[in-house]
């Protein structure tokens, strides 16, 4: 049995399985590279539109293209062989059922992704099912929205008072009955985040609403310490990346710069 033919990648069942028992873990990825690094480290890759901000250096998510999604998922797809990998459906590509279910075929026959993600809450029922009808697996994604920043004027927590809350239960229910198998929660109180994991039978994965949820997600670049701009509230830096990167460049330079690189060892 050769190696390749042993590798098993983590499936929609095993992270339905995972509620109430063991927390999910997710991160972003937009390359071959790094994938290759969280590979089988984390249960899911999220190829986030978050990726027109930290690897374009644009100030939101709305520019970018599916087209440039569905790259970015090739590549992530190429270095990721076990953990379970997410499309994000940018900006426009959901406007109606009939043009998601278009994007996310795309998604499916190009990418070797395994779910895509949509942004929106009761709204997106009708285009969540059909998608799910046709054999496309979703994760829904309410509370703070980064789509509609523009249209919010700013990024803002969510669940701040009790219509809200109810108002992000009743979302999170109407996704699931449309199908989605797992929910992203991002920016919502904590004690709503609990309310509505409590409360479904998916996995709610959150990003900036508590720990009483069934997993967490963060953006690779904040998580390893790259993004430098601001640190947001809810990200943990694990490494301070920018920094020992910028070290080892700076050792580089001196190197060459002084005739010690390369030396014979190093040389042809």
């Amino acid at each position: 049995m050769s190696i390749q033919s042993t590798i098993k990648q983590t499936t929609i069942t095993q992270i339905l399985e995972k509620k109430n028992k063991e927390k999910i873990t997710m991160i972003t990825a937009y390359d071959a590279l790094f994938a290759g690094i969280f590979d089988s480290e984390v249960d899911m890759i999220l190829v986030g539109d978050s990726l027109h901000m930290s690897f374009f250096g644009a100030k939101d998510t709305l520019g970018i293209s599916l087209d440039a999604m569905i790259y970015h998922t090739k590549a992530v797809c190429n270095g990721a062989k076990e953990s379970l990998v997410v499309c994000d459906m940018p900006f426009g590509s959901v406007a109606t059922p009939e043009i998601a279910l278009q994007g996310a075929i795309r998604v499916y026959k190009e990418t070797n992704a395994q779910a895509v993600k949509i942004e929106g809450g009761a709204e997106m029922y009708e285009t969540i099912k059909k998608l799910v009808e046709n054999g496309i697996a979703v994760v829904g994604h309410i509370g703070l929205k980064p789509q509609l920043v523009r249209s919010e004027g700013g990024y803002k927590v969510k669940g701040k008072n009790e219509k809200e809350a109810q108002g992000l239960l009743c979302d999170a229910i109407k996704l699931q009955e449309a199908g989605a198998f797992c929910l992203v929660l991002e920016g919502v109180r904590s004690e709503v985040g609990q309310v509505i994991a409590q409360n479904l039978k998916i996995p709610v994965i959150g990003i900036g609403s508590g720990v009483n949820v069934d997993g967490q997600v963060l953006v690779w670049s904040d998580m390893l310490g790259f993004f430098e701009a601001f640190k947001p509230k809810f990200v943990r830096q694990y490494l301070e990346g920018a920094r020992l990167v910028r070290e080892a460049v700076q050792q580089y330079v001196r190197d060459v710069k002084s005739g010690d690189f390369p030396k014979m060892n190093e040389s042809y």
